[in-house]
């Protein structure tokens, strides 16, 4: 990992984590063959480029990200891991998707905790809300399949 001397490497840190996570979502839309699930998946990937869009924002000055705390369902914890594949049904995505937005959601936290500059750990902090939001959108989407 590149080292982080200034609040610009960090917002390039997430930026180039949001695009890894686009592109991650579209290569799984050509993947699959299921038009919905194509869908589905390029509107995740349209997601994580609006949080590029605004950390970029938040790089050049125009916007602050803001924090608030955000339940946790505690979902992730009990799902078994699932990977990528053609046939993937609506369950497997969500699935999918809360683990990969718990994984976020965890080291944006672990970064807030190890940098000791209130900038630095108040940008992790709101990072990792918007992981937050987003797990929980798909947990509570997950509980209405399973329920």
């Amino acid at each position: 990992m590149k080292k982080i001397a200034s609040m610009a490497d960090v917002l390039d840190f997430a930026i180039a984590g949001e695009n890894e996570s686009a592109e991650l979502y579209m290569r799984m839309a050509a993947m699959v063959e299921n038009p919905w699930m194509q869908k589905k998946l390029e509107d995740l990937a349209e997601e994580e480029i609006e949080h590029r869009r605004k950390l970029k924002a938040v790089k050049v000055g125009r916007k602050a990200l803001n924090r608030e705390d955000v339940g946790d369902l505690g979902i992730a914890e009990t799902l078994e891991d699932v990977k990528p594949h053609a046939d993937m049904d609506y369950r497997e995505l969500l699935v999918f998707a809360i683990k990969k937005e718990n994984v976020s959601h965890s080291l944006y936290t672990r970064l807030a905790v190890i940098f000791t500059e209130p900038e630095l750990q108040e940008t992790f902090k709101a990072l990792a809300k918007e992981e937050a939001e987003h797990k929980r959108r798909f947990e509570l989407e997950y509980e209405s399949l399973t329920s």
